[in-house]
């Protein structure tokens, strides 16, 4: 290239660029901006219109980058999360049950802004100013939802987490915000009177049956339901790994195989890997038979029950007829006490409350014996 070839340029923010093959290019930019190019000749009024109109445009924040996309800006909330989502922990972590749900969270908090009509969002926000009152800012933008907004911390927190451990912060801002109180207790137990009505509409040696008694008769999640079959059956047990936390924290279960389940597997259709299979005759996924689940309910006209809330009955079923923590935890593969304890608290408060409904009614006097 000649210097005849190069255009001088003398307008603030308006740089030369030279492509490989030798053409002088002109763009404008500012720093924090994205860089726009500019075809007009310096010089011209459509050189001078374009102009003001960019510089119009940087100072008003219209060319402003997004920091959702593109490469993050080192030292960023996103900057951080992206690292952690390309990170060996990540990689523990259940690709449907756990990123995915998580990713999305995540990401969500890229495009909030910091705080309401302003421009900058929490994507380019610097960690430095990641305190607890910006977690609780993201927090409370889905105090509608309390449960999404748990999530939120939760999320938040294991980024920080992670953080922490590879020494990129030095302290984990949502460890201190609290969640948020719930009203609800997620997913609706059944009645026994539900079951007996999606019974009737779903007799034995029907798929759905099936799916009915391996959720209320094991306690399995739907991750194990979806692939439990005759491989995991031996002397009368179902032995299986927990497909939950498998990667990171694996639990090997070992629960019993009850006469009545035994007799619904006999009578029923069953695939020759996993006892559900879809009408192709191949195993479930997880979603699907969660879906297929929702068909069953919808059809016995129980739209408020689920395939979760089963797991729950049986937890309830259990304690009441008095199982211990310790035996709910070896047959839900929970590893702490913590929802164990749920149950058996319920299941105690209902029994000590039959116990005393007796002490509410008329009581007889006491005989009371005078010496002569």
């Amino acid at each position: 290239m000649t210097d005849a070839a190069m255009v001088t340029v003398r307008y603030p923010y308006v740089y030369e660029d030279v492509d490989r093959h030798g053409n002088v290019r002109l763009y404008f930019w500012r720093k924090g901006q994205r860089k726009v190019r500019v075809r007009e000749t310096p010089g011209t009024v459509e050189f001078d219109a374009r102009y003001r109109e960019l510089i119009e445009q940087s100072e008003t924040g219209a060319l402003v980058v997004d920091p959702a996309h593109g490469t993050p800006i080192s030292g960023t909330w996103r900057w951080l999360c992206v690292a952690y989502m390309s990170s060996p922990r990540w990689k523990q972590l259940d690709p449907s049950a756990t990123q995915r749900p998580r990713r999305g969270i995540l990401e969500a908090t890229f495009l909030e802004p910091v705080y309401p009509g302003a421009k900058e969002t929490f994507a380019g926000f610097p960690l430095a100013r990641m305190t607890a009152k910006a977690v609780r800012v993201l927090r409370d933008r889905k105090a509608e939802k309390p449960e999404a907004a748990n999530c939120r911390v939760k999320a938040i927190r294991a980024v920080f987490t992670w953080a922490l451990e590879e020494e990129l912060v030095r302290a984990n801002p949502a460890r201190d915000v609290p969640y948020l109180k719930t009203a609800s207790d997620g997913h609706h137990s059944w009645t026994v009177d539900e079951v007996r009505q999606y019974e009737k509409r779903h007799p034995i040696g029907t798929k759905a049956r099936l799916a009915l008694a391996l959720f209320l008769f094991t306690g399995l999640r739907r991750s194990d339901a979806a692939r439990v079959g005759r491989q995991h059956a031996s002397d009368g047990w179902l032995k299986l790994r927990q497909f939950k936390n498998r990667n990171r924290h694996p639990v090997d279960i070992e629960i019993p195989i009850l006469p009545e389940l035994q007799r619904v597997i006999d009578a029923s259709p069953t695939g020759d890997l996993t006892y559900l299979v879809t009408e192709f005759g191949r195993p479930f996924s997880i979603a699907g038979l969660g879906n297929k689940m929702r068909q069953w309910c919808d059809e016995a006209e129980l739209p408020h029950c689920s395939a979760h809330g089963l797991r729950k009955a049986g937890a309830t079923i259990a304690a009441e007829n008095g199982a211990t923590e310790k035996q709910l935890m070896a047959i839900f593969g929970w590893k702490t006490s913590k929802e164990a304890e749920r149950y058996t608290r319920a299941a105690n408060r209902k029994k000590m409350a039959g116990d005393a409904m007796g002490l509410l009614g008329e009581q007889k006097p006491n005989k009371v014996s005078h010496p002569n």
